[in-house]
């Protein structure tokens, strides 16, 4: 038997309602028991022991957003230095988007995924697939062979659903297969090639400004077709002010619509445009502070399901030209943790037990994940899980960054929360020291 005891364990893990010192036993990569005392009892005696002094071990992170360029662009990122990146951020799972090159609208691409992903033997992966083929907007994807060849949501992200009535079908599908369709909100009528936030400082930039409207038109419009189907409507990167309303009110009508948010979208504004650096450009685009404050109303009254990343590699090609021809995105699975902790937790936004819950359970809940016991500790569930040393300090640096690329705005930046190991299947996939 491989058994596993974490003594003095300061476990988080808002599924069970659990924040205190507890004794975890982990047997053939699954939880055996939770209690404050069990390294004393027998049934302990052959398990490798690990003291982790009160240190965090949460349930492995689940990010329902990345971006890892495999197929296509292995040069910004592949699955295997994707998932590197993810279980040195602490996450056990992520869910990798369709817009790869060729885009995954079929078995083919996603078994070739999935297979690249075991290959990795990292974190584990859920591919999303696309919900119209070639995510062109037009013809909706074979959605149902692709549920059943694994993948767990369906979006054309990085690009909008623009046709409503093929936004309809997808969300009829979504009520029949019981999976959400995760929706890239943007109006292109609105946004009209802009590439960053329309206000005062694209004003005294003169650069093309993409207004809040874009986003929230279509929000507004993809709920009407949410309550008319019955389907699941999940809203990727939420970025104003009036989205969040929207996406508020409708839960409080009993429309099944869940959303996200990233770190760059709490952590910064666009007045971090004025200096025309390139790894603030990202899509959505930063916001205004009065949007940054309506994220942090809405993470703390439970609008928002989950924090996800919307890790995007570009390299320097992509990156290090003018503005306007930039690509938009940045990488985040690194640095997610750390800034959520300091952003919101440290600065008393919310408790430490709603920030893991917007990172394990959560989107657990959100991708049906938690079918599979995924996003929890609970006794019997897979032994998927990570520890913190939530006071040392990291500094985001170009050797931090585990990622094939580097384009992130947070580089000089010193945060709370070292991740001291990651663990899945109660197994060690990152991290140097004994924990």
């Amino acid at each position: 038997m491989n058994a596993l005891l974490l003594k003095n364990a300061h476990l988080i893990d808002p599924s069970q309602g659990h924040d205190g010192i507890t004794d975890i036993l982990i047997e053939n990569g699954y939880v055996a028991e939770l209690g404050p005392t069990l390294h004393q009892h027998p049934s302990s005696a052959n398990a490798r022991l690990i003291d982790v002094a009160s240190q965090w071990v949460l349930p492995g992170l689940i990010d329902l957003h990345v971006h890892f360029r495999e197929p296509g662009n292995p040069d910004k990122e592949t699955i295997a230095t994707g998932s590197r990146a993810a279980v040195a951020g602490g996450f056990t799972s992520v869910c990798a988007m369709a817009n790869t090159s060729p885009v995954n609208d079929s078995v083919k691409i996603t078994k070739l995924m999935m297979e690249k992903a075991e290959s990795a033997d990292l974190a584990r992966y859920f591919p999303i697939g696309g919900v119209s083929m070639g995510l062109k907007g037009e013809e909706l994807a074979d959605l149902g062979l692709l549920k059943q060849t694994g993948c767990v949501a369906f979006s054309d992200d990085g690009f909008p659903i623009m046709n409503a009535g093929l936004m309809k079908r997808a969300l009829s599908y979504s009520e029949h297969l019981g999976v959400p369709i995760v929706a890239h909100e943007e109006d292109l009528n609105l946004s009209n090639r802009g590439y960053v936030h329309e206000g005062e400082v694209s004003a005294a930039l003169g650069c093309l400004g993409i207004p809040s409207s874009a986003e929230e038109i279509m929000v507004a419009r993809d709920i009407i077709l949410a309550e008319e189907t019955g389907g699941h409507l999940h809203v990727a990167h939420v970025s104003t002010s009036g989205s969040l309303e929207l996406i508020r009110r409708a839960k409080s009508r009993g429309i099944h619509v869940t959303c996200e948010v990233t770190p760059h979208h709490f952590a910064l504004s666009d007045k971090e445009l004025l200096k025309f650096d390139t790894n603030y450009k990202m899509s959505p685009p930063l916001r205004t502070q009065k949007d940054i404050e309506s994220i942090m109303e809405a993470l703390v009254d439970g609008t928002i399901d989950a924090i996800a990343t919307d890790h995007a590699p570009h390299g320097l090609q992509d990156k290090n030209i003018p503005l306007p021809l930039a690509a938009f995105g940045v990488i985040g699975l690194e640095t997610a943790l750390p800034l959520s902790i300091h952003l919101l937790v440290h600065s008393k936004v919310i408790t430490r037990m709603r920030l893991i819950e917007l990172m394990t359970s959560g989107p657990a809940r959100v991708f049906n994940l938690d079918r599979m016991n995924l996003g929890t500790l609970k006794k019997g569930s897979p032994a998927d899980f990570v520890i913190v040393d939530s006071d040392k300090k990291i500094k985001v640096s170009m050797d931090f960054i585990k990622s094939k690329s580097a384009n992130t705005p947070f580089i000089g930046w010193e945060l709370p929360g070292h991740i001291k190991s990651t663990w899945v299947r109660g197994s060690k996939v990152w991290g140097v020291s004994e924990a």
